[in-house]
């Protein structure tokens, strides 16, 4: 019995990193789309195609039903992500901390989703972190085309290899045997702090020489 509710809470623990994911990705499409004067729909799908993304390229690689088509919450995430934006515009379209913090949460929980969808279907871990990497960074990349920005994780910043670290430790915290909920809050954790340390520092690879 104490194993079944174990499971109950675990499920329900991905679901509200989804969810939170979700609508944190959607309050950083919108507000770069209210940035560059959008209108509400536009913003709208700016803001659901970064929540989406990501998920539905994995999904598809993955050869399974893009998860937002089985569930219209996932809409609904997005529409709450607009409103925030609409109601707080003056705090979250004018600053870019508001935006810093909302993309690497989703980047941080989405990850993880991308993660333990992979290893649920079997899949080895170097594909798992793969498609977490990619559940992570897709929709992000769609948001700043539809913007016309070069995408974030082409520039300077640690981006995508704060997502390779997170499947690393999520992968260490797994072999280690801790429960499904230590490795998400240790991986998602991992992630935002590299994500922090980073832009604080200004970490960052080098850049390509034109020859």
């Amino acid at each position: 019995m104490s194993d079944i509710f174990q499971y109950i809470s675990t499920v329900s623990f991905v679901k509200i990193i989804e969810f939170v994911g979700t609508i944190a990705f959607a309050i950083s499409g919108v507000r770069l789309a209210a940035a560059k004067e959008f209108d509400w729909f536009g913003a709208l799908v700016v803001g659901f195609v970064t929540a989406i993304g990501g998920g539905t390229v994995r999904d598809l690689l993955l050869d399974v039903t893009p998860f937002w088509m089985l569930n219209p919450i996932y809409l609904i995430c997005s529409v709450i992500g607009l409103i925030i934006v609409i109601i707080f515009s003056k705090k979250l379209v004018r600053l870019d901390t508001p935006f810093f913090i909302f993309d690497t949460i989703g980047l941080a929980l989405f990850v993880v989703v991308g993660i333990e969808k992979s290893i649920h279907l079997n899949f080895p871990f170097w594909v798992a972190i793969a498609m977490g990497t990619i559940t992570g960074i897709v929709g992000g990349i769609i948001r700043d085309i539809f913007i016309h920005e070069i995408p974030l994780v082409f520039r300077k910043e640690i981006y995508a290899l704060a997502c390779v670290f997170g499947g690393i430790v999520y992968w260490i915290c797994f072999h280690l045997n801790f429960s499904d909920i230590i490795c998400e809050i240790t991986t998602s954790s991992a992630i935002f702090i590299i994500r922090v340390l980073a832009v604080k520092y200004q970490w960052g690879l080098p850049k390509m020489k034109n020859l």
